[in-house]
């Protein structure tokens, strides 16, 4: 089972780092700036901003109040690596105006998630018309729950690509979650399956070609 992504937020003692990824301890300071290189010269201290350092791989993440502003593609889970380089590249570009335009993050992982009911052999034109196709080809029940909720948590109403003004970070949270949800489902375990099958002795697989064909 994965692992849950547990996203960065300010004063968590541990999150899943956004530099390493790795769920890790972070130890927070007060953002503090000196005049000269070694420390010394007029400071500057101001305490809305904060940095956290993560004790894995010592890279820090800054904090304006309690909104992350390094690294900018922070605060989302990566992408699944299994995901066409198309949809991949819109996830990315997701995540990396999350913090800046949190609409404008829903609305591209909205055309996400039509291109991905495309790569899956489905028109990509209307969700629900691709959710009963896919279902009909035997879709997973909770991978039909999952694009369920993509339709709703998406708004029926707004089409692909477009921005919803009700649209707000936690909406766009849910939907990088259900990207990779579906990414893992219907791309990344049946690959696994197939390179398992595939790893099986010539003379197992054909005997279990001749029992099919009984």
């Amino acid at each position: 089972m994965k692992p849950e992504y547990v996203l960065p937020e300010l004063h968590l003692e541990a999150f899943n780092c956004p530099n390493c990824h790795v769920y890790c301890r972070q130890h927070w300071y007060y953002l503090a700036a000196a005049e000269r290189k070694d420390g010394y010269g007029s400071q500057f201290r101001d305490e809305r901003f904060m940095v956290s350092n993560c004790e894995r791989c010592g890279f820090p993440t800054i904090w304006l109040g309690d909104k992350m502003i390094y690294p900018v593609t922070a605060g989302a889970e990566p992408p699944n690596p299994d995901l066409p380089p198309e949809i991949k590249a819109d996830y990315e570009e997701a995540r990396s105006i999350l913090s800046q335009s949190p609409r404008g993050s829903a609305a591209l992982l909205r055309l996400s998630i039509q291109k991905l009911c495309a790569h899956l052999g489905q028109p990509g034109k209307n969700i629900n018309d691709d959710i009963k196709a896919l279902v009909a080809s035997g879709l997973p029940a909770k991978v039909q729950e999952a694009l369920d909720s993509v339709r709703v948590i998406g708004n029926e109403a707004v089409h692909p690509g477009t921005i919803d003004l009700n649209d707000d970070r936690n909406t766009a949270n849910m939907l990088f979650k259900l990207v990779n949800f579906i990414a893992t489902k219907l791309i990344t375990e049946p690959k696994e399956i197939d390179q398992i099958y595939s790893s099986l002795p010539e003379s197992k697989l054909n005997a279990i070609s001749q029992r099919d064909k009984k």
